[in-house]
């Protein structure tokens, strides 16, 4: 089929809802991984001629998906120093999704979708680092687009995140909206595949007033997990991606991601690994959350001002 059709039962905090069916189209989504990690993307390196096609492509498919510049464009240009390379360059594609009720508040979906290149001769094709997270960033988009959400997405492609986060930290240097407004940071980092079916969302160690919000939001076949995020133990990845930069500034987040790393950084990540059912049950899987998330956000925003 071209379309999985996944129900989203969700659970408010007290009570019990459920949420319109989520319509993903796996066919689409895979095509945006296959597409952002070819070989003529050259890994996708910040500043790379390889980078700009990928964000060429990737402002493209924002404009398919409904998202709105800001301005007068998406692209948000920026520089910063690498210890091996000098100055480069970097350009985040952020739009926004406008709310229907309270348009001021914010959350921020982000997904980076830059890689590290071409080394030795050999392309580093980076399908589930990062076009899977990518590709869940545009199905968030299509989805919200058509289902217009109560308060504001803030939709951000970010680049140089590895090169040490350079795009995240450059959405919040010269933010197209006050930070304060940013109530909270959804990160998508590697969300394509894992043989246990896993998905993970880090942070509810340090926000654990999300965790309520977050009942029964697994979709098909995904097996849903919090943790990944306590200070020393042996897999935090609380600082391991774009929503670093946001905890740092104070605004939650939530990162989701997978604990398969058989191919991090390896020229085998490559869009033949990547498991379709698995990427449209965690795009699912995260429409479903951000859905729950606009709607509990003001008590979110009010919990964030009591900590």
């Amino acid at each position: 089929m071209r379309y999985l059709f996944l129900l989203a039962a969700l659970a408010a905090a007290g009570a019990q809802a459920t949420a319109p069916s989520v319509r993903v189209d796996a066919v689409r989504l895979f095509r945006d991984v296959e597409t952002l990690a070819a070989d003529d993307m050259e890994g996708r390196l910040a500043g790379s001629p390889g980078g700009r096609k990928a964000r060429d492509y990737v402002r493209e498919r924002l404009k398919q998906a409904g998202v709105t510049p800001l301005g007068t464009t998406f692209d948000q240009p920026f520089t910063f120093t690498s210890r091996n390379a000098g100055e480069r360059h970097g350009t985040n594609l952020v739009g926004v999704i406008r709310g229907t009720r309270d348009p001021s508040r914010y959350i921020v979906v982000t997904a980076h979708y830059d890689h590290i290149g071409v080394r030795d001769g050999q392309v580093f094709n980076g399908a589930d680092d990062n076009a899977s997270g990518v590709a869940a960033l545009l199905a968030v988009s299509e989805y919200f687009s058509q289902a217009k959400p109560t308060h504001s997405l803030l939709i951000a492609a970010l680049d140089a995140e590895e090169s040490g986060l350079h795009g995240a930290k450059a959405l919040l240097r010269d933010s197209p909206i006050p930070t304060s407004a940013m109530v909270m940071n959804v990160n998508l980092d590697m969300v394509g595949r894992d043989p246990a079916n896993k998905l993970f969302a880090a942070g509810t160690y340090h926000y654990p007033f999300l965790v309520p919000y977050l009942d029964h939001i697994a979709q098909p076949p995904i097996v849903f997990e919090f943790g990944r995020d306590r200070p020393g133990g042996p897999d935090d990845w609380t600082n391991s991606s774009d929503h670093y930069v946001f905890h740092q500034a104070g605004i939650p987040f939530l990162f989701f991601s997978v604990d398969d790393l058989d191919h991090h950084h390896k020229a085998s990540d490559d869009a033949a690994t990547i498991g379709r059912e698995f990427l449209a049950g965690a795009a699912a899987t995260i429409i479903t959350a951000v859905h729950r998330l606009d709607g509990h956000l003001d008590e979110i925003a009010g919990r964030r001002l009591d900590q």
